[in-house]
């Protein structure tokens, strides 16, 4: 039985982390056992998804195969992004200048900050009164 390519990229944004695995098909985007339009409502969110396929003209040429795991709606869409742009890397390197011009491989390092000691959240200070 010959097994047919899969190749692998993992995305991550925020808290959210996407494991991808595309095969070659005809363009199916599942995330989490679910399509693509069932599982995000927006469509700017679907638009991100498939920014880097768009890029790389391989919208119609692999199924794709998403698990993705924390954070909210925005921060998965971007670490889906990231994982697809990532395993394009490893179908063909030539795709690299490309995805690299429109930042699809650049992970986006902006994360929540830490709560500190004396304040009521990361820079909230508590109500200050004179009296």
């Amino acid at each position: 039985m010959a097994k047919t390519a899969t190749f692998h990229g993992t995305g991550r944004r925020k808290k959210s982390i996407a494991r991808v695995y595309m095969t070659p098909g005809k363009g199916n985007i599942t995330i989490n056992k679910r399509p693509i339009d069932e599982y995000f409502g927006l469509e700017t969110l679907k638009v991100i998804v498939r920014q880097p396929l768009v890029a790389t003209d391989n919208v119609d040429k692999f199924d794709i195969n998403v698990n993705v795991k924390g954070g909210g709606y925005t921060g998965q869409a971007g670490a889906i992004r990231h994982g697809i742009a990532r395993a394009l890397l490893t179908v063909d390197a030539d795709f690299r200048p490309v995805l690299k011009k429109e930042g699809y491989l650049t992970r986006d390092p902006r994360m929540k900050e830490r709560k500190k000691y004396g304040l009521k959240a990361a820079r909230r200070a508590p109500q200050f009164s004179k009296r």
